[in-house]
């Protein structure tokens, strides 16, 4: 699972959130909540969203972070997500892309209690990357755009931490998948795989 990730005051990152400010959005946000452009973010916060425009263009939207109904939704799985009412539409036509510089992840451990604990957070990127490209869902709710970031099968060296994490894809396939006339299953093998983790310090 994904449920908290790390926006970096980056030459990148500030690009995008200066493209943010020009949506129309920013100001309707503005007058329910704050808009978070760095530091860590949690579920429920309002962050920038790469997700095309009226026009299919690519635009970056302020977007708030989970599916609200009988509890939150801030994830799907990408194995289910075609099929699930939930989010059988949005996997058809509402695709986005949420950056980060990199996502956290407490470690799992089983106790002799025979209880899944939780351990040591790490943060986790793909490897030579500096921005981090989580694939994710968005429907609008109330007239404003709510995300979910879509989650898969962990990689190998970060099985020991999760048995999840998010569907990340390298920069050059960004607008391929947020157009609402390509096929997402098509882009799912092009997922980054090779990753780096460090421990957080407590």
């Amino acid at each position: 699972m994904c449920c908290r990730y790390w926006i970096d005051d980056s030459p990148e990152l500030r690009e995008i959130t200066e493209e943010m400010k020009h949506s129309p959005l920013m100001s309707r946000w503005q007058r329910r909540s704050e808009i978070k452009t760095g530091g860590e973010i949690r579920p429920q916060d309002i962050v920038p969203v790469i997700a095309p425009d009226r026009s299919g263009e690519r635009a970056v939207f302020p977007m708030k972070w989970g599916y609200s109904g009988k509890s939150l939704l801030i994830n799907a799985r990408v194995e289910t997500a075609a099929v699930k009412a939930t989010f059988q539409n949005d996997w058809r036509k509402h695709r986005c892309i949420v950056p980060a510089s990199w996502y956290f992840e407490w470690e799992h451990v089983v106790g002799n209690d025979g209880r899944t604990h939780t351990g040591k957070k790490y943060k986790i990127l793909p490897k030579d990357s500096s921005i981090t490209w989580l694939c994710g869902l968005y429907r609008i709710e109330e007239g404003m755009p709510h995300f979910v970031i879509l989650t898969r099968d962990p990689a190998t060296e970060i099985r020991f931490i999760h048995d999840r994490m998010p569907m990340i894809l390298p920069e050059n396939r960004i607008i391929a998948w947020i157009r609402p006339d390509s096929q997402p299953e098509q882009l799912i093998g092009e997922a980054l795989t090779a990753m780096t983790y460090a421990q957080v310090p407590r």
